[in-house]
């Protein structure tokens, strides 16, 4: 009877055993860096840029510059066909003339009556000349000064045309307004350009040893981004070596609008937008190497707050006080136990990123903070022989 209850007992234990403990993921509290930051998506523009345009219609006759070259400021890049306006330019220059001979005659004119009214001024006072040849003198004289006066304002009225044709004709040679890299160009020789209504663009020239990030931020990180935050990116791509290269800059500004909004009409509220609003952040960064192209795609991160040397812990690690807006809880797995023992603490936190979380208070160095358990085996197993 004794041995059956001892083989009962035996087949027990070996059918059943305890569970085991938990088996916990911990990860030590330990110093180090936390970098907040705001994810987005930009695109880069040359910081300084000009669309080059044609003041005056007619045919390109000759292109001084193709897209990709290095000009400098002041350098004839496009020739528009000058003929007609030459023409104009001639013939004003010769009307001018002939208004100034007739202005010249005018004033001898003007002269002979002033002499002729002088005479008869003092023939009056003698008594030797009727009133009537006096009046008649006067009359003549004024009349020379009006036509003189005419002939002055005809030359200044002419003088004016002659500048604008003048200006027109300095038009059909385009020169650059700056120093830079031509980065479009939209027009071929022969084409015939129009003027009337709009200015044709006729080339863009870019400034690419600066450019800037334009870069979209979401309406939920755009409070927190700031003037003077620093800023940084990668492209879609690498170096020749294999590896990503990091631009850094700071924030210069941050656009009060988003891109294409528009005031309400009559005081009327703003429709409300079929998708989230993004507001415009810009920085720049320098270009030296000319690596940075025009419309290039960045991954852009702008760090909100940063700090260096923190006692840093997992964020997951940590749940919130409920009625406690700074405070929050951990588990902690407590030293020097044969089993272990996990203990509660409440821990303020400082600065913290997507992954990490500065400890102020409640924490140490070395302490071992449970972020995840393992799922505990069955408490029943089958025997095995």
């Amino acid at each position: 009877m004794l041995a059956l209850m001892v083989g009962v007992l035996v087949m027990g234990w070996l059918w059943w055993r305890p569970p085991p403990l938990p088996q916990w993921q911990t990860a030590p509290v330990q110093s180090g860096r936390i970098e907040a930051s705001v994810a987005a998506i930009g695109t880069l523009q040359p910081l300084h840029s000009v669309d080059v345009g044609a003041q005056v219609s007619g045919q390109v006759t000759r292109l001084h510059a193709k897209a990709g070259d290095v000009v400098e400021k002041g350098q004839l890049l496009v020739e528009i066909d000058a003929s007609v306006f030459a023409a104009t330019v001639e013939a004003g220059r010769a009307q001018l003339a002939g208004l100034r001979a007739q202005l010249d005659d005018a004033r001898a004119q003007w002269e002979l009556a002033q002499l002729q009214h002088a005479r008869q001024e003092q023939m009056a006072q003698d008594g030797s000349t009727r009133l009537d040849d006096v009046q008649t003198a006067a009359a003549t004289l004024k009349s020379a000064a009006a036509r003189v006066a005419q002939h002055e304002a005809g030359i200044a009225q002419t003088a004016a045309s002659l500048r604008a044709d003048e200006a027109r004709l300095g038009y059909t040679r385009i020169y650059a307004p700056m120093a830079g890299t031509v980065t479009s160009l939209e027009v071929k020789e022969g084409q015939t350009l129009n003027a009337t209504y709009q200015t044709p663009t006729v080339l863009r020239i870019a400034d690419l040893a600066r450019m800037t990030v334009w870069t979209d931020v979401s309406e939920a990180d755009i409070r927190l981004v700031k003037a003077g935050q620093p800023a940084y990116f990668t492209t879609l791509g690498a170096d020749p070596q294999g590896r990503g290269q990091r631009w850094n800059g700071t924030v210069r500004q941050v656009l009060p609008s988003p891109p294409g909004s528009g005031a309400a009409k009559d005081g009327e509220p703003p429709a409300a937008g079929t998708k989230a609003v993004q507001y415009t952040v810009l920085f720049d960064v320098e270009n030296a190497d000319g690596v940075l192209m025009p419309q290039m795609t960045a991954q852009v991160n702008i760090v909100t707050a940063s700090a260096q040397d923190v006692l840093t812990v997992p964020v997951a690690a940590f749940h919130p006080v409920e009625g406690l807006a700074d405070q929050w809880e951990a588990r902690v797995l407590a030293e020097a136990s044969p089993d272990p023992v996990v203990e509660v603490r409440r821990v303020r936190l400082g600065r913290r990123d997507r992954l990490q979380a500065e400890v102020l208070e409640g924490l140490k160095a070395g302490d071992q903070i449970i972020v995840g358990e393992a799922p505990a085996a069955a408490g029943f197993r089958r025997f095995r022989w």
